[in-house]
């Protein structure tokens, strides 16, 4: 064995809260004549830049989160496009976090609008975490007039991979005693951390479900996907030894993406690989970041990965400089004919002023 579970886990009481389309909403909220209809933070009416954020009628018509701007404006012409207000967003979070210290200070937020909480002990005494989560979505409404769901159950994994089962303004609690049972019948496009190309080549092993995935060995799993294969042979069995750590502080900003179908002409690499600077762009501006070391990140076809970085004297956070410097990075690296399934880049040296501004996400978002 690679590793030996951790036992007892059941006893963590987590909780995961995600606000409801967080940016458009408080847009929503402060401008009422975009009630009701589709809208978008980020981007722009003249096809540039892409989407930070779609409100729940914009999400009707297939817009989300990092769409090209030109994309979101073709499957809805009437689409409102709103400039970001991240002073006011911020401002809502810290509100938002005050309420959570009232029941544990033991949070991690992963975004403005998300966190976990462990609530194992929890300040006002409140035997069931449900009901620690249903205080804090009423008082979220309360002061901010925005709504929250959360999802309940005895780790991080199982919290998150019950997200947006009711959303919008909704709850789900996965028990204990009904854990593995819940993943068991999940498909693993599901699972939180299984993206669309891994979750392709499951397919083609014949994993299909968590059933499936809980099947596999773990020598199986590991040779297959690597060291990220003991992560999958874990939440299989609806484990997750993961704590919540409060107050991190992130180290990078990155983006990147990965395709369904492997890419070998140069064009179409270029063109994805500007649309990754793009988002990551966006991202740099919404926590008001910037950094010295470009890092760009390819994965071949067959999974082989590869990084290359440069360092600057300077900061930098522009889009003209990014794609400049990430396509420099890119033309010295020898394809030899090889296809890419996934191109991502981040900034990491981030300026020492701008850090206790930005929380910890993974690397690459």
């Amino acid at each position: 064995m690679y590793f030996e579970l951790v036992a007892n886990v059941s006893q963590r009481k987590i909780i995961h809260i995600d606000m409801d389309a967080f940016y458009a909403s408080v847009e929503q909220r402060d401008n009422p004549k975009y009630r009701g209809k589709p809208l978008v933070v980020g981007g722009s009416p003249n096809q540039r830049g892409v989407v930070a954020a779609a409100s729940y009628e914009a999400r009707k018509y297939g817009i989300h989160s990092a769409m090209p701007s030109k994309l979101a404006l073709a499957k809805c012409p009437n689409l409102i496009f709103v400039k970001p207000r991240f002073e006011v967003y911020r401002a809502i979070s810290a509100q938002i976090h005050d309420i959570f210290r009232l029941y544990t200070d033991i949070f991690e937020p992963i975004a403005l609008d998300e966190a976990y909480l462990d609530v194992t002990s929890n300040k006002q005494g409140l035997p069931y975490a449900s009901t620690v989560a249903k205080r804090i979505r009423t008082e979220i409404f309360q002061q901010t007039k925005l709504t929250a769901s959360a999802d309940v159950s005895i780790n991080k994994f199982l919290a998150k991979i019950a997200s947006g089962t009711n959303k919008p303004n909704g709850m789900t609690v996965i028990l204990p005693e009904d854990a593995e049972k819940f993943v068991e019948s999940l498909p693993i496009e599901k699972f939180h951390g299984i993206g669309k190309v891994t979750a392709t080549k499951m397919h083609d092993l014949g994993i299909r479900t968590g059933t499936d995935l809980k099947e596999r060995s773990l020598e199986f799993l590991v040779q297959e996907f690597g060291k990220v294969g003991k992560y999958y042979y874990k939440i299989a069995r609806a484990r997750d030894d993961r704590a919540v750590e409060p107050n991190r502080i992130r180290k990078s900003i990155g983006a990147e993406n990965s395709f369904a179908e492997d890419l070998s002409d140069k064009e179409s690499i270029l063109l994805e690989l500007k649309q990754v600077a793009r988002i990551l762009q966006e991202r740099l501006d919404k926590n008001q970041a910037s950094g010295r070391t470009l890092t760009l990140k390819v994965k071949f076809s067959d999974y082989q990965q590869i990084t290359r970085s440069r360092t600057f004297g300077d900061n930098i956070n522009s889009l003209d400089k990014i794609i400049a410097e990430a396509i420099a990075l890119f033309e010295a690296i020898e394809l030899e004919n090889r296809s890419i399934r996934l191109l991502g880049i981040s900034l990491s040296n981030l300026n020492p002023g701008e850090l206790q501004q930005v929380l910890q996400l993974s690397l690459f978002e």
